[in-house]
């Protein structure tokens, strides 16, 4: 498919996916002409992608654990092969996630205990 379908697939816009291709995380086929052509699978490819950035992580270290997903929620059969720079990178980010978590509760909680001391019959 070409990029514009793919777009249409995706939601994402066409500059977008273009950006995609230039840090490596999508790998069009170039047609006679040099337009882009994009296997069926890239849709999926698009949408983990997405949810791997929107979960965090940078194009550089989706870049370097895309290798290592076959689908959401899917390991390549053989997940000991992760390198050790591979899996500390993914250890780096969520232990970066949990601190934001710890932090988010704390607030949340502190928050909570104020507004019931200062307005105790809003609940």
């Amino acid at each position: 498919m070409r990029i514009g379908e793919l777009s249409r697939r995706t939601g994402v816009p066409t500059r977008l996916l273009r950006y995609y291709e230039e840090q490596h995380l999508l790998h069009p086929e170039r047609t006679g002409n040099g337009y882009r052509s994009y296997p069926e699978a890239a849709v999926g490819q698009v949408g983990q992608i997405r949810g791997l950035l929107d979960s965090g992580l940078t194009t550089e270290m989706i870049r370097v654990i895309l290798p290592y997903l076959c689908g959401p929620g899917h390991l390549v059969p053989d997940p000991e092969s992760l390198p050790a720079e591979t899996a500390a990178l993914l250890r780096g980010h969520i232990d970066r996630i949990q601190a934001r978590i710890d932090c988010l509760a704390r607030n949340r909680d502190r928050l909570t205990a104020y507004l019931a001391a200062v307005r105790p019959d809003d609940r």
